[in-house]
């Protein structure tokens, strides 16, 4: 299975865990995370992804990051399919989403992802396209945890 991390999704573990659901969704995350070392998930990139990244001022924050994708990225979508990605991202900027957003989204797409996990509600609420499930990584291991669990 394939899935698309944002870069809030990616950065909510050095958010104020203070709040219960900061915390759990941090949590969540840091299951995904293993999971992929694991070889469960395929984690997918993009140059979206490691521009965001390069902005992070907190550089320990940033190499963390930048590690990890380089490690587990199974599959990267380059700044060279931009001219392939622009239709998409215009029209899934008709759903009131931002530019980077629509670009992250749009990556997923390209990649075949499964998923796109992000901690961005408006995000969430936003997307009403079919071409992906776009789920907070709370859900997520609700929705995957919940087929294991009803199978066994």
């Amino acid at each position: 299975m394939r899935i698309y991390l944002d870069n809030c999704c990616f950065n909510r573990p050095y958010d104020d865990q203070s709040s219960l659901l900061i915390s759990l969704e941090a949590r969540a995350k840091l299951y995904i995370q293993e999971k992929i070392r694991q070889g469960d998930y395929e984690l997918v990139c993009s140059y979206m992804l490691e521009y965001e990244n390069s902005q992070n001022r907190d550089i320990f924050k940033r190499d963390i990051i930048s590690l990890y994708q380089s490690q587990f990225c199974k599959y990267y979508v380059p700044y060279e399919r931009m001219e392939e990605l622009q239709d998409r991202i215009t029209n899934i900027m008709t759903y009131g989403i931002t530019y980077k957003d629509a670009v992250h989204v749009a990556c997923a797409i390209f990649a075949e992802c499964d998923y796109f996990l992000t901690t961005d509600i408006r995000l969430q609420k936003r997307y009403k396209g079919m071409e992906i499930k776009i789920v907070n990584p709370l859900d997520f291991i609700r929705i995957i945890d919940g087929k294991d669990f009803h199978n066994d």
